[in-house]
């Protein structure tokens, strides 16, 4: 199964992902890795453009061929993202579950926005007025919204452990 986990910076994705991929075993697949990797190759530079999302759907379909569970995390602001992502998961014969991952409490993202620190070495972290100002087309089909304000993140990962199971071969 394909788990595509996307939505605004410092909304918890990240931490969600990597929380499932430690319940479950599945591979965690974060494009924020992938870009950063291409900028240490000294081939780009930030803002890299597509290259991270079109490595993460090509490592997404392989791991996906071979049986494995993928966990895809990034940003995925635009339609066609989120078509790619699931692209690779039907050419691989499985099945997807879209999952954003939302803040509701602007005070609350903002505040972990200037609170977080980065886990990647030398990723530029966007700021608040990046997040507010950033392309991100709302979504027009189903998926799994978890808000993460207010929660603790193992009380956001009931829901998106529910909608697995749903969703998973028998």
């Amino acid at each position: 199964m394909l788990i595509v986990i996307g939505g605004l910076p410092a909304t918890g994705k990240t931490t969600l992902a990597r929380l499932l991929a430690s319940r479950t075993g599945a591979v965690h697949l974060r494009v924020d890795t992938i870009e950063q990797a291409v900028v240490r190759s000294g081939l780009a530079r930030h803002p890299v453009g597509p290259v991270g999302y079109v490595v993460g759907y090509a490592l997404a379909e392989e791991q996906l061929r071979q049986g494995l569970t993928v966990i895809a995390e990034s940003v995925n602001p635009l339609a066609i993202t989120r078509d790619a992502w699931c692209a690779a998961a039907t050419r691989a014969g499985v099945p997807v579950v879209e999952v954003e991952v939302v803040c509701s409490d602007p005070d609350e993202h903002r505040r972990r926005v200037d609170s977080r620190s980065v886990d990647i070495p030398d990723l530029p972290l966007p700021t608040w007025q990046q997040i507010a100002d950033r392309e991100y087309e709302p979504w027009h089909r189903d998926r799994l919204v978890v808000d993460t304000a207010g929660q603790e993140p193992g009380d956001s990962l009931g829901p998106l452990l529910d909608a697995i199971l749903t969703a998973g071969p028998g």
